[in-house]
């Protein structure tokens, strides 16, 4: 007897596959697409067998073969190169308000999250306040809105931020990365550079007396360290802009890795004490 196909269920795993960004299916052997393309790419400049030739009335003769149409291959997406981080410090620099700087993110399209992204993800809260909190990457709810920490990562630190005292009013929130990754996929080493001198100047502009480092990514960037979250989190360190700016940093625990791991709040209320305390003067 045939088992009945799980319907609901097949829709639920394609609804998943779909979040998460696949868009194609997969063999079961592991397939080279740059030497399809160079295949093909050779296959087009051989030599065609000569069959037949065109005599003076316009027919073909035999020994010469019949013109065929050109073929055009699909040349591969451009990948944006160094080049692009040397640009990106370039027009960085020319920000002299944090209007200037969302406007230029918003033409620049040296980084190719840009044209697989909805929306550019900028900041949100109170620019003018003395606590800056710099997460990663947006996901697919900052994505949608155009605003960081929306999702449940964005309703858990709601909560953190309330527990000291603080809100959207008195803190001001980013992202490292302003635009989605496809299907939440880690940002590469040379989009992070990319996208490195917009977050630098996005600091500066905004001096805050204190920042917050939310996760592995973000703090080893704005740290200039490989040592990981767990050893840095709960000491203070510094992050030196490029005008020689010092700010005191907090790294601490991202809230998405609080929601897989709710043991470890504990931990992040320790450092965001410690925050509090260090605004207050004490």
């Amino acid at each position: 007897m045939t088992p009945t196909p799980d319907i609901a269920g097949l829709r639920e795993l394609l609804a998943f596959y779909s979040e998460a960004g696949v868009d194609e299916p997969l063999t079961e052997e592991p397939l080279n697409r740059f030497a399809e393309t160079s295949t093909r790419a050779a296959a087009i400049s051989e030599p065609v067998p000569v069959t037949r030739a065109e005599n003076g009335s316009g027919q073909t003769a035999p020994g010469t073969a019949p013109a065929r149409p050109a073929v055009v291959v699909a040349q591969p997406a451009a990948v944006p190169d160094e080049a692009q981080a040397a640009r990106a410090r370039e027009v960085a620099r020319q920000a002299k308000t944090l209007g200037e700087l969302k406007a230029i993110l918003a033409e620049f399209d040296g980084c190719n999250l840009r044209f697989t992204a909805k929306n550019l993800v900028f900041a949100d809260g109170n620019q003018e306040a003395d606590f800056m909190l710099v997460g990663e990457a947006p996901g697919r709810d900052e994505d949608l809105q155009g605003l960081p920490f929306v999702g449940r990562s964005g309703q858990l630190l709601d909560r953190m931020l309330a527990a000291i005292g603080r809100d959207r009013t008195t803190a001001y929130i980013t992202n490292v990365i302003p635009w989605r990754p496809p299907g939440n996929r880690d940002p590469s080493p040379l989009e992070t550079e990319i996208c490195r001198p917009f977050i630098e100047r996005h600091i500066e502009l905004v001096a805050p007396k204190v920042l917050v480092t939310l996760g592995n990514p973000s703090t080893k960037l704005l740290l200039g360290t490989q040592t990981g979250i767990m050893r840095l989190r709960g000491t203070w360190s510094v992050h030196r802009t490029p005008g020689g700016v010092e700010i005191p940093t907090m790294p601490t625990l991202h809230p998405a890795y609080l929601l897989r791991n709710p043991a470890h709040k504990k931990l992040a209320w320790r450092d965001l004490l410690a925050v509090k305390m260090k605004l207050s003067g004490q």
